[in-house]
């Protein structure tokens, strides 16, 4: 018996006149909660939103200035909905299709707390899998939602819900930016304690006009906060707000993100050269221990003098800091003083002297949520790297990898592998190996036994390079990102003295000419070498991996970190899963030769099998098949292995589908059988529905590939074998 979708996803016309097509959809017509993708492919814009009262709801849209020029809607229904449903997945749809990047959106920021219910994880993760799944199915959704979850543009994307820490954070800030008496805000947490996610959160809030804003009410902060919102757009309803990034690369990255943003644009995040340009109601500095000082600047110095002169500041004694104050009524500080990482990063006094200041305020931002081990982890690196790890203890955490090695070659290996895994896997090194392959790209950097590495080969995004995890990046590529692993390279201008028992700098093998140079006093030397290695080992949201140049250092870590044991020497048994017919696999079907019928196809002594992806629901009925071809490439490559449902008849609309010819050959697919997107058009007379024509639609990037359009008597040669679940690893 097979089992029906658990979603639905049908595609009506925008407009006035289409509404009676609403009608005929029975959640629709039912006031069923459901969720709506509003969109219009000319001007890649689109909106999303749930209700129990769509026609409403639809009219409400085309009278409203912006939302009536989109042109489809797309409805998402599904037996299994609630209220409480509806609103998580309209929450992650409009996470995910900001990144996605098909659509710009003119959703305002959503609720600041995620809010649970009744079966969230163990069935509405499936639900939104499948939503997710048919939303690509139409063509609405491009990209995985694997391949989102690793992208910066989704990281850092301003629809995202707050932790608690940060729900009090952006209260803080909005109080203080109706309080006259302030000018500044000082915004201090770690790594990893989403200074960033607030950042871009505020940004966007205070920018959306009032119809954008869609606070949902979860709890007492959301009406604290649209009350303070309502004041702040009375005394300024439209700001003008800059984000300054320091880093360079960083800042390319947070442009990205801005691009597909309704009402943010990548010119809105500028160097804090840029300031000189014009005055801001509200500046937000983003990574503000990296706003420099008159020093170490390298080529950068003409370009510093120039600014300073424009803005009438004494270029001796002033920092990027004061530019800041001088170019904005509010000026607000995201600042973590173990971060700064050279000579050039503005003096610690100047922010302690800003933080004192009567027209300053302070809120402290304590939650780390990036790396999943927490705070306790974040605690030990900076116990391990300042000496005040406590002795023979060994740091475990049971959802964190966290290991030393003995090689060099068995970390570079693990990291490849995690890469090839889980994506977003980087060695990270400290810069004590010159940067030869920049002059030379057939030369190696970092030679270690038999290990031949290259330094990174760009220096803008780096992290998001096609080949990255072959490469090493050093402290400027990778501050302020995240990554799911990261193998740290401890190099050779760091050592471990055991008469002292502490950790010693080799200032003749550290290679950032900018990083050491004018420093006399050794010690400042070596607390901004340890904010280097404490900031690189805080970028791995799922694990960390460290290995140490020096002999007497990897000792020193292997005293508190859990030692890598490879597979050579704890050798396990090949992961070998017994496949069981419609238990966690279904038969396997060579379309070239199949013979037509598949309802001979569920016996459970046919020849082949194959195992379904983790996760899936197995019901009898269901099958795989390769599919040849690339009229579908845009869901499914050419030779992908497909997972099927037999068909079972009611609606198949928006539908990708398995299809039977009975007279003809697929030229694509060389068989008698094709994967298509099911259109059909329907009309009553008093015999009731019956098809007037039926589109069998490719989905491809290559446009030569044509619709076939079938009319009743066509309809008769063609079957609905199965419909499309999804690809097989």
């Amino acid at each position: 018996m097979s089992q029906s979708p658990m979603v639905e996803v049908q595609r009506y016309p925008f407009s006035q006149e289409a509404l009676s097509e609403l009608r005929d959809n029975a959640f629709a017509a039912g006031s069923w909660p459901l969720v709506y993708v509003l969109s219009d492919d000319k001007h890649r814009r689109a909106y999303i939103g749930e209700t129990t009262d769509t026609l409403t709801r639809m009219s409400t849209h085309l009278k409203h200035n912006e939302k009536q020029l989109l042109t489809a809607v797309h409805l998402i229904t599904s037996e299994y909905f609630n209220k409480s449903a509806t609103l998580d997945v309209e929450s992650l749809l409009i996470k995910y299709m900001a990144a996605d990047g098909k659509y710009s959106l003119l959703n305002g920021n959503l609720g600041l707390a995620d809010h649970n219910y009744y079966q969230r994880d163990a069935l509405y993760n499936e639900v939104f899998r499948e939503v997710w799944n048919r939303l690509i199915a139409k063509g609405v959704a491009s990209r995985t939602l694997e391949h989102l979850d690793n992208s910066d543009v989704f990281k850092y994307s301003p629809y995202k819900s707050l932790s608690f820490d940060q729900r009090q954070g952006l209260l803080t800030i909005m109080h203080e930016l109706l309080n006259p008496g302030v000018k500044n805000i000082v915004v201090e947490g770690g790594a990893g304690t989403g200074k960033s996610i607030l950042a871009i959160f505020l940004f966007k809030l205070l920018l959306s006009e009032n119809h954008q804003i869609d606070l949902r009410d979860f709890s007492e902060d959301e009406v604290e906060i649209q009350s303070l919102l309502t004041k702040l757009k009375i005394a300024k309803p439209k700001p003008k707000m800059a984000l300054v990034v320091p880093m360079t690369s960083f800042r390319t990255t947070l442009k990205k993100a801005f691009k597909h943003v309704s009402g943010l644009s990548p010119s809105m995040v500028i160097s804090p050269s840029e300031l000189a340009k014009e005055h801001y109601d509200i500046v937000l500095v983003d990574e503000s221990h990296r706003l420099r000082k008159r020093k170490n600047l390298g080529a950068y110095f003409g370009g510093f003098d120039k600014t300073c002169a424009t803005l009438g500041l004494d270029k001796h004694t002033c920092s990027e800091v004061d530019w800041v104050r001088q170019q904005s009524d509010k000026a607000i500080f995201f600042y973590d003083q173990g971060q700064s990482i050279k000579p050039s990063d503005a003096d610690t006094d100047v922010f302690l002297r800003l933080k004192a200041a009567e027209d300053s305020v302070t809120h402290a931002l304590l939650s780390q949520f990036r790396v999943k081990a927490g705070q306790p982890y974040v605690e030990f690196v900076d116990n391990l790297l300042n000496g005040r790890a406590e002795e023979g203890k060994v740091f475990k955490a049971k959802n964190y990898e966290f290991n030393v090695f003995e090689s060099l070659s068995d970390m570079v290996n693990v990291i490849k592998a995690k890469e090839t895994h889980v994506g977003l896997s980087r060695l990270i090194a400290g810069y004590s190996w010159p940067w030869i392959s920049k002059k030379d790209s057939a030369a190696y950097d970092i030679v270690v036994g038999d290990v031949q590495l290259r330094w990174n080969s760009t220096n803008t995004d780096w992290i998001n390079k096609e080949g990255a995890h072959n490469e090493v990046g050093c402290i400027h590529t990778t501050q302020g990102y995240d990554l799911n692993y990261a193998g740290i390279i401890f190099g050779e201008e760091i050592r471990f003295d055991k008469e002292t028992q502490s950790i010693v700098i080799d200032k003749a093998n550290y290679r950032d000419r900018t990083g050491g140079q004018g420093i006399k006093d050794p010690m400042e030397l070596k607390q901004y070498i340890i904010n280097i290695y404490r900031t690189i080992m805080l970028r791995g949201i799922r694990g960390t991996f460290v290995y140490a140049c020096d002999e007497n250092l990897r000792e020193y870590l292997k005293q508190h970190i859990p030692l890598y044991a490879s597979q050579l020497d704890n050798p396990k048994a090949p992961n070998i899963v017994e496949l069981k017919p419609y238990v966690n696999a279904v038969p396997l079907f060579d379309l070239q030769v199949a013979a037509g019928d598949f309802s001979d196809t569920q016996s459970a002594d046919h020849k082949d099998w194959v195992a379904v992806p983790e996760g899936v629901r197995v019901r009898e009925g269901m099958f795989a098949c390769q599919v040849i071809g690339e009229s579908m490439n845009r869901v499914i490559p050419n030779g992908a292995l497909c997972l099927f449902r037999s068909d079972s008849g009611g609606s198949r609309n928006g539908k990708t589908v398995l299809v039977e010819s009975t007279d003809s050959i697929d030229a694509d697919s060389g068989s008698r059988y094709t994967v298509k997107v099911y259109e059909s058009f329907k009309n009553e007379d008093e015999y009731g529905w019956h098809h007037t024509r039926i589109q069998l639609k490719p989905n491809s990037h290559d446009e030569s590939f044509q619709t076939l359009e079938l009319n009743e008597d066509d309809a008769l040669r063609y079957r609905v074998v199965g419909e499309f679940i999804c690809l097989i690893d």
